[in-house]
């Protein structure tokens, strides 16, 4: 259902070097990249999602209960992801580990400019 999701940067390049890097750990690549909007993706027709410049020209801020989830497909990935982002410079909202009913592994991030992200997988999938 969900084609992509975008999240607004005051820092485009920055921005990019943090998603190529970080999503470029589970084999996404750049599916769209101009002056204002990257989108990226791992297969065709699937999920994307992008970094943007927003329209009006006025400041990016985070929206307060905003946050892409990224489906991964183990826990370890889930892990990589999360140490990954932090080593970029992301910064921690909530260590890798089951949540809920245990039947799932998150973990909680948020980039650069402070856009929150999930990474999961789903143990019973």
């Amino acid at each position: 259902m969900i084609g992509y999701v975008t999240l607004g940067t005051n820092d485009y390049d920055r921005a990019l070097e943090f998603y190529d890097a970080l999503l470029g750990e589970i084999g996404s690549a750049r599916v769209l990249s101009n002056d204002y909007i990257t989108l990226w993706g791992n297969k065709a027709g699937g999920a994307m999602i992008g970094v943007i410049k927003p329209h009006d020209k006025q400041d990016a801020s985070v929206g307060n209960g905003v946050m892409p989830a990224i489906l991964v497909q183990d826990a370890s990935t889930v892990a990589r992801l999360h140490a990954k982002a932090r080593e970029l410079g992301g910064l921690d909202e909530g260590t890798p580990g089951p949540r809920g009913d245990n039947a799932s592994s998150f973990a909680y991030v948020r980039d650069l400019d402070g856009n929150k992200l999930a990474f999961y997988c789903n143990w019973l999938t």
